[in-house]
């Protein structure tokens, strides 16, 4: 028999890239899903199951990390040998604008399924998903010594899950994991967030459909990195024999601008003359350069990352030049029809 896992967030980018990593481990994946109205699965839907399938590797439940008596009541019945926390409100520029959610999911979110996991009595290993935004105003490099200073209320949250996370390790022996991983990017990041913004606006821009892309601050530096190749991390550090916490990052600085340019480089257009500046992007308070120190990961888990942020940005452009030439011959058979 496989081992069985629980994550939260499943619908997500990492979360959908871990529950591939683990079936394919042979693991069998239950994955929560917030109830809603629309159909917000499409990032699994390709390895979905129907429940009337026998022997399933991928179960979902609607559950949500504001309701402990319903995680302690899933635990119970799924008893996993590992728990991902992926789930959180994640936009931190949406965090300044609702600070009182982004705490009570991020931050009291991670507690209420600790908590759960304490009071259902199982034995299981977590991870949770802690955050590069949690050092904001520390200088670069940031490795695990160094001292946080979040700059926003989502970084508040993740440093209040963090400490959450070692407290259950130290009070009650929880094996229990934090992995602060700087940004990781994919064709999957949703597209609101900066990096598949940009690749989104170059595909549209090349093909005549968009004009202008707005953006806000493009000086500040960030360490961006593959979102297939963090999660592997994330897996490797329910493997250790003692729970640690360790950073994961590429180690490379690039500017917004960089990255910009690279990806309207890949296509051959000029990003100056489309991208204007709007106000209304930029944060109340800014963090200026995030850079990860992974010696730690590279040294204990034996990770490296390959793909650095100007092959990304190339490979994120190229799956929204695909994603927009299929939809819109979708949409040219639907007219026929």
């Amino acid at each position: 028999m496989g081992k069985t896992a629980l994550i939260t967030g499943v619908t997500g980018q990492d979360g959908s890239y871990l529950a591939e990593l683990l079936i394919a481990k042979e693991y069998t994946v239950h994955g929560l899903v917030r109830r809603s109205s629309s159909f917000n699965t499409e990032r699994i839907d390709h390895i979905y199951q129907d429940p009337q399938q026998p022997g399933r590797t991928m179960i979902l439940h609607h559950a949500d990390l504001s309701d402990g008596v319903a995680l302690v009541n899933l635990l119970r019945e799924v008893r996993p040998d590992e728990v991902y926390n992926l789930g959180a409100q994640s936009h931190v520029r949406v965090s300044f604008d609702s600070p009182m959610y982004t705490g009570d999911v991020t931050g009291l979110g991670t507690l209420r399924l600790l908590e759960a996991i304490r009071a259902s009595g199982i034995d299981t290993r977590i991870y949770q998903a802690s955050s590069s935004e949690m050092f904001g105003a520390a200088p670069p490099p940031q490795n695990e010594r160094t001292p946080f200073h979040p700059r926003s209320p989502y970084g508040c949250a993740k440093v209040y899950s963090y400490w959450s996370t070692v407290n259950y390790r130290e009070a009650y022996g929880m094996f229990a994991v934090n992995g602060i991983l700087f940004n990781h990017e994919s064709p999957r990041r949703g597209e609101t967030f900066v990096t598949r913004k940009i690749t989104r606006a170059v595909a549209r821009i090349r093909a005549g459909l968009q004009e202008r892309l707005y953006l806000g601050n493009l000086d500040a530096v960030r360490d961006w990195g593959y979102a297939p190749e963090y999660v592997e991390a994330m897996w490797r550090m329910l493997q250790r024999d003692e729970p640690d916490d360790y950073v994961v990052a590429t180690g490379v600085p690039a500017t917004v601008r960089d990255f910009l340019h690279a990806a309207f480089a890949s296509c051959g257009l000029d990003w100056a003359r489309h991208v204007l500046f709007d106000p209304k992007y930029e944060r109340p308070s800014e963090v200026d350069a995030l850079v990860g120190d992974a010696s730690k990961a590279r040294d204990l888990l034996g990770w490296q990352p390959a793909v650095r942020w100007r092959e990304l940005a190339g490979l994120m452009v190229e799956a929204d030049i695909a994603a927009l030439e299929e939809e819109l011959s979708g949409a040219r058979v639907r007219i026929d029809r």
